[in-house]
């Protein structure tokens, strides 16, 4: 394969956060509701807010990558950078991620840039390359 490149890891991240969003939402087994179903007339109906339309849930090759490109965080030492990967790869604006870390924008895009670079020259370092 091919050497990795700082976009190469960038898109797979957004790709890993689109897959994760994209998974059927978790329940809790054991419990149930015995109340019967709300019948709401069709007014109500009608002033209801609507649910967003979900997409169907993720095929297996990108539920595989998406696992692949998670385990590629625990490769960052500073919990700062990992956290600062992940909230790019969910497309946070720069302005609420520099609130969140403590930093300017500047330094909060260094810090990013350098934790990709950290990631792609360890796993090319693992492909003997």
């Amino acid at each position: 394969m091919e050497k990795w490149t700082m976009t190469d890891i960038a898109d797979r991240f957004e790709e890993a956060a689109k897959t994760l969003r994209r998974m059927p939402p978790v329940t809790v087994k054991g419990y149930f509701n015995t109340w019967p179903p709300i019948v709401r007339t069709i007014m109500e109906q009608m002033q209801a807010e609507q649910e967003p339309l979900r997409r169907g849930p993720p095929s297996a090759e990108a539920i595989s990558r998406m696992e692949e490109t998670i385990h590629w965080i625990f490769l960052l030492d500073d919990e700062d950078e990992r956290r600062l990967v992940w909230l790019r790869a969910e497309r946070v604006y720069w302005k609420q991620i520099c609130w969140r870390i403590g930093c300017g924008r500047t330094k909060a895009w260094q810090m990013w840039v350098m934790a990709l670079l950290k990631i792609v020259t360890r796993l090319n370092a693992r492909q003997g390359g």
